[in-house]
């Protein structure tokens, strides 16, 4: 049920990417503003729903294998958009992209990263599958598993690997870079998946632990928030 579910979400999401560019092809902010949206969505709503199948037997290869195969869907399904505001920081800093464009972008990635969050607990709350049954009731899942520092330093180091990869690799045929980012990603969540999560992504973040932020905004937003995006700018200097 999980799996068609996330199937279900990838197909709503690619049609509502097809109307946006045939529709407002000639009204590029708003353009932009919704097909970063919806790629936002689809990756945040299916990581909600793959975090519930981690617990799943075998562990941990049922869920690493999972978040490999997603990625490498979302790497297929979602091209041309960057669904990480780390990410989009890049183009800004570099003068590739507008600071208003590249504020837009950002705000429909935390937008995105809200109504999948609001939609999930929706769809948790119909009990359609027997991971749901008790995914309201968990509050914050505390996701860090270490202290406030290790965490901080985990996320900054994973950020400046996986940035770095996405520009090394932004030559090879798309079908095999795909691939390439998903077994980085794997590995990333496989080396710390048990201490931080592995986000590396302020937007996912947010949507995977909002009632962390909420209760521990300072702690979480010092790791989650904070951490990748130093991590881009050390991958810019290092570049």
């Amino acid at each position: 049920t999980s799996l068609l579910l996330m199937a279900g979400i990838m197909v709503a999401v690619g049609l509502c990417r097809r109307v946006t560019r045939r529709r407002l092809r000639t009204r590029q902010r708003l353009c932009t503003f919704l097909l970063e949206m919806f790629s936002t969505f689809q990756i945040c709503a299916c990581t909600n729903e793959l975090c519930l199948l981690g617990n799943v037997e075998p562990k941990p290869h049922t869920a690493l294998t999972l978040t490999y195969g997603f990625t490498v869907l979302h790497g297929l399904t979602l091209p041309g958009s960057t669904c990480n505001p780390c990410g989009t920081l890049q183009p800004m800093w570099g003068g590739g992209t507008s600071v208003r464009m590249g504020g837009l972008k950002i705000a429909a990635q935390f937008l995105a990263a809200v109504l999948a969050r609001l939609f999930m607990h929706f769809i948790w709350s119909l009990e359609m599958a027997e991971p749901h049954s008790g995914a309201l009731s968990q509050g914050c899942s505390n996701p860090m598993q270490t202290t406030e520092m290790q965490a901080f330093c985990i996320e900054l180091l994973f950020s400046v690997v996986f940035q770095l990869t996405i520009l090394r690799v932004e030559r090879i045929h798309p079908k095999y870079k795909v691939h390439l980012i998903a077994f980085l990603i794997t590995m990333l969540v496989y080396a710390g998946g048990n201490l931080t999560g592995a986000v590396f992504n302020p937007a996912l973040a947010l949507s995977l632990h909002a009632n962390c932020f909420y209760d521990r905004f300072l702690s979480y937003s010092l790791v989650y928030w904070i951490a990748p995006s130093l991590g881009k700018f050390f991958t810019l200097q290092v570049i």
